[in-house]
């Protein structure tokens, strides 16, 4: 699918341009045209993007690239080509996915390309329509509300990651399980991957926000770009808090875990050590030895049997003098 907002220099807004009406655009200084391609195949995106715009074939192979690109900033002169990743958490599924959206900034132009659908430029899209003023105040500040929408879409993800490492830290003081124990590491690379995604990305806003593109970039432009900058610095801190919370549950589960072994093992112990002299007595009376002097006395065996309850009864009172359970 691919979709075209015009907006002329008399203030009209006209939409869904064919390839003629998009080249007669481009010679319109004083317009402002945005082309969406959402294409998953490039034969379908290539001939717009090569023979309309001219672009250079390396961006092209960025743009359909099997790989996901890390994010980064390309000048060609005449235009900027940028490479921004979209995050959706599907929190019950503990499932995250990336995707690549690349859009080129040139002076009366930008061309987003993504290949799955993105909430981000939908969105933005839905302001277009709806006559909000993103056109008519340049490519820079379409450019920065595309920019600034998919950096603000990694906010509920890194709090819903930090909702479900608070909930498992409180499961990991109540019943430190294994199925914990592959929540607590999932949530842990999930918050790897958001950190991967958001430092490039911070990079880019970086240079945005410098002002180190004056010819595509102008200078009132560049305040909105400086607010980018500072969500792409909050999100990045809030993944690490993530990251320090996942790791700090996963230091309570192993605690947690060879604090039980330890119970167990200081139980088994303490069994070990009351039958241990039990059962040298048992050994000991259980010999077919004829001249064991305890054989012939009548008492012999309750008088036994009573002197291993007391050892036993002993051992553990001298344990529990020793608060050693």
């Amino acid at each position: 699918m691919i979709t075209s907002c015009y907006h002329a220099p008399d203030s009209a807004l006209r939409t869904g341009l064919s390839p003629g009406d998009i080249a007669a655009a481009l010679q319109e200084p004083k317009g402002l045209l945005w082309v969406d391609i959402e294409v998953s195949e490039r034969p379908e995106a290539e001939p717009l993007l090569r023979d309309v715009f001219r672009f250079h074939p390396l961006t092209i192979d960025d743009c359909y690239n099997t790989l996901i690109d890390p994010p980064k900033i390309d000048d060609f002169g005449d235009y900027l080509f940028v490479i921004t990743h979209d995050v959706q958490y599907d929190a019950p599924a503990k499932a995250l996915r990336t995707a690549e959206l690349d859009f080129y900034i040139g002076p009366n132009y930008v061309v987003s390309v993504h290949r799955a659908p993105i909430a981000a430029v939908d969105d933005v899209r839905r302001r277009v329509e709806a006559h909000a003023p993103l056109l008519s105040h340049g490519a820079d500040f379409l450019a920065h509300a595309l920019f600034d929408v998919v950096v603000d879409g990694f906010h509920p993800v890194v709090e819903a990651l930090d909702d479900q490492v608070a909930e498992a830290e409180e499961r990991v003081i109540d019943n430190p399980e294994r199925a914990l124990l592959e929540d607590v590491l999932r949530l842990k690379r999930t918050a790897q991957r958001l950190r991967r995604s958001i430092l490039p990305q911070r990079d880019v806003a970086t240079r945005f926000s410098r002002g180190e593109f004056p010819r595509l970039i102008r200078e009132e432009s560049l305040m909105y770009f400086r607010d980018v900058y500072d969500h792409t610095v909050r999100v990045a801190e809030m993944i690490d808090s993530v990251r320090d919370l996942a790791d700090s549950a996963l230091n309570t589960y192993l605690s947690s875990v060879n604090n039980r072994i330890n119970e167990v093992m200081k139980t088994l112990a303490i069994v070990t050590v009351v039958f241990l002299p039990l059962t040298l007595i048992a050994g000991i009376y259980g010999t077919n030895f004829e001249n064991v002097p305890e054989y012939g006395t009548r008492f012999g065996y309750p008088g036994m049997l009573s002197g291993m309850v007391l050892l036993a009864a002993a051992l553990v009172g001298w344990f529990r003098f020793r608060r050693w359970f």
